[in-house]
């Protein structure tokens, strides 16, 4: 049971998870945790940390020791006013026992002692007598004070500043769980009958030896054993050999170098930072951590904002790194793209780092996905090649890119049992005699009749007017530099990485050459993504999460990548995607991709017709509208008019009546002049979906907090 939860044992795959050549030695007993994951403040614990709170909360909020709080917010009186009225009352309700009592008033208040009581009774002056008087004396006392307390709210002043409040203000100390309920105990496997595994667990908890990648790894592996598809035996052998180091990822990592934000590995979630305590958000959400996980990513995720924003710092590597430690705890495959030195996280968080245009990089990228199939790979490397084409382009037809290529690459494949390099491929697509023709004289005499009418059809072709060859060489040829000469090799002589590994818990990063070959590297995102979308639908193991973040999508939303992040959630699966405009994207594309991602971020800095993209789709609500009026009171008689007279040298304005109307009326949740001017620096505003369609309506978020 040494494997990372998804899988029997290591290397049984004809696939292995790509690993670094030298992978780092783990030492038998890992360092004491100095603080509990997550936990701020030196006294956490990891006992502390796993014992917290974390109640169902609504989409998007922090659980790790959330207070719920309601949805509407109360009535709140202010304090100076609450207690004013506490003592008016008080003192109204003083003045009138006074007047009663010394007879101002009369003496009808002793009526209804005199008409039930006996004058015998009042008139003796035993002890009896006193203690009726007195006794009515309290009645009426009584009656006074609750009339005036109901008045002035005095049981609203007893809620917020007496003992109760006091209570509340000194936290109480905590019981320890029961064995039963406490998480750190493993009660699922006592109740299974591995209950010497469960003591050894609890054993490393306690002592320290546990973290919270490890919690969430062995969980993972126990849902395994739930679900069948490992044994219970294995399991708790490897539990008792090795404790809280048990099921490994197969990098052998128990954790991330460094990490930037916070985790919580319990609910799944990062926290991004502060639900801004502003009027525009439900009071639900006020004041709450902003919290993404698995759930919401499931929908995919688009953050737009100028550089500077903050969308790599902020967004984009906490995301990543709370992917790379769902990783290890083998929850998740995460592929992170972006230009090489974006600030992505260090390679030693990454199990593949793919460094195209850089020599000394370990790994190569795949240009067909590694796929086996010509007409698989042609649809693929169509959509990279010629997807960002306008329709008015001859190019632009990726139906008829995929048959060009196809016409080429299934000849080419029979012959040399491979697909051709970026050399190779590029004089085919040029038509060269001599390519055509040493793949003609491979092909005659193998009975494989049907290819050499592909390639027929492609010498047909060649020159005709609408032949899309020319553009497909001319795309391709931006890949056929110096700098990519050691890279996209089809021989078997490097070790390519293939998008096929996301049935594994791998951790993947991918640097692009943006600079000097920023066409090429908008080329090569958009091969990943249609990679990505490909290898998803044909996934074997959906219940691991895949997740695929690029962190600067200019130019790869095209027709075809919109449809593909459309179909990602069926498959367990998202994006993450960020712009700097959404004029970096076509015209007639904005709104498709818009309604494709379930999670929205516009940043601060969006101009006003990105905002105006983002207030449309997030729609209007009914909201209260109070339109108040002033009219000027005209005085009809000499007195009131030295009234207004006075009042106008007085004050400087003339008397006025105002007039308050409230009606509903429908206005959009943000304007897009609101975005563009409202929004602070370091905030956003987010709207979320997730994956069992809950919807958070667009909150404004400080990305600081």
């Amino acid at each position: 049971m040494d494997s990372d939860g998804t899988q029997d044992a290591r290397g049984t795959h004809a696939t292995p998870v790509p690993r670094p050549a030298m992978p780092p030695e783990v030492p038998a007993v890992p360092p004491r945790p100095t603080r509990a994951p997550g936990v701020p403040g030196p006294e956490g614990s990891f006992l502390a940390w796993l014992r917290a709170p974390r109640p169902e909360a609504q989409p998007g909020v922090w659980r790790f020791g959330h207070v719920p709080r309601p949805d509407e917010e109360p009535e709140q009186i202010p304090a100076r006013q609450l207690l004013s009225g506490a003592v008016i009352a008080f003192l109204v309700g003083w003045l009138v026992w006074s007047l009663l009592w010394n007879g101002y008033l009369g003496g009808w208040w002793v009526l209804p002692l005199e008409l039930l009581v006996p004058d015998s009774w009042r008139q003796n002056g035993d002890a009896g007598n006193v203690i009726l008087w007195y006794g009515y004396y309290a009645v009426i006392i009584f009656a006074i004070m609750f009339a005036v307390g109901r008045l002035g709210r005095w049981g609203e002043v007893w809620r917020r500043y007496g003992p109760s409040a006091w209570r509340r203000a000194v936290p109480a100390p905590e019981r320890p769980p029961t064995p039963e309920q406490d998480p750190a105990s493993w009660p699922a496997l006592r109740a299974a009958g591995a209950s010497d595994a469960a003591e050894r667990l609890a054993g490393d908890a306690r002592s320290g030896l546990m973290r919270d990648v490890d919690y969430a790894r062995i969980t993972r592996a126990w849902q395994g054993v739930r679900s069948g598809s490992h044994d219970l035996s294995a399991f708790s052998g490897a539990v008792l050999r090795d404790g809280a180091a048990a099921c490994l990822h197969p990098s052998g990592e128990r954790d991330l170098p460094a990490r930037i934000a916070r985790h919580d590995l319990v609910s799944g979630q990062v926290r991004l930072g502060t639900t801004a305590d502003d009027p525009r958000n439900p009071y639900a959400y006020r004041g709450t951590g902003l919290g993404l996980g698995p759930d919401l990513l499931g929908t995919s995720f688009l953050a737009v904002g100028p550089a500077g924003s903050g969308k790599t710092g902020t967004v984009v590597r906490p995301l990543a790194e709370s992917l790379c430690l769902h990783a290890l705890a083998g929850r998740a495959a995460v592929v992170v793209v972006g230009a090489a030195g974006a600030g992505l996280g260090p390679e030693d968080a990454y199990d593949v780092v793919v460094r195209i245009g850089n020599p000394e990089s370990v790994y190569d990228l795949d240009l067909y996905g590694g796929s086996g199939d010509p007409d698989e790979a042609a649809a693929v490397l169509a959509e990279a090649l010629v997807g960002d084409l306008a329709d008015p382009h001859p190019g632009s037809d990726s139906r008829r890119s995929t048959t060009v290529l196809a016409q080429l690459l299934g000849p080419f494949r029979a012959v040399h049992d491979r697909f051709p390099s970026v050399p190779e491929l590029r004089q085919l697509l040029d038509g060269a005699p001599g390519a055509l023709d040493a793949l003609r004289t491979a092909l005659e005499g193998s009975g494989q009749e049907s290819l050499i009418r592909e390639l027929d059809a492609r010498e047909r072709q060649l020159g005709h007017p609408g032949d899309v060859s020319a553009v497909l060489a001319d795309r391709v040829a931006l890949l056929d530099r110096p700098a990519f000469a050691g890279f996209f090799d089809t021989s078997g002589q490097s070790r390519p990485f293939s998008l096929k590994a996301l049935d594994h818990p791998v951790r993947v990063r991918i640097d692009l050459p943006a600079r000097g070959h920023a066409e090429a590297s908008r080329m090569l995102a958009r091969l990943v993504l249609a990679q990505f979308t490909a290898s998803i639908a044909v996934r074997e193991d959906r219940s691991l999460f895949a997740c695929l973040v690029l962190d600067d999508a200019t130019g790869v939303v095209t027709p075809e990548a919109v449809r593909g992040i459309q179909r990602l959630r069926s498959g367990n699966a998202g994006a993450v995607l960020t712009l700097r405009s959404l004029d970096d994207a076509p015209r007639p594309l904005r709104g498709p991709l818009l309604g494709a991602a379930g999670c929205r971020m516009a940043l601060a800095g969006v101009t006003p017709w990105d905002g105006q993209d983002f207030a449309e789709v997030w729609g209007k609500e009914w909201t209260e509208a109070r339109d108040v009026t002033d009219r000027q009171i005209i005085a009809e008689t000499p007195a009131g008019k030295a009234v207004h007279a006075l009042r106008r040298v007085i004050t400087g304005k003339a008397p006025t009546a105002r007039a308050v109307t409230v009606r509903q009326v429908e206005r959009e949740r943000w304007s897009a002049s609101e975005l563009a001017h409202g929004v602070p620096p370091g905030h956003a505003v987010l709207s979320l979906t997730s994956v069992r369609g809950e919807h958070a309506p667009p909150l404004l978020v400080d990305l600081r907090g």
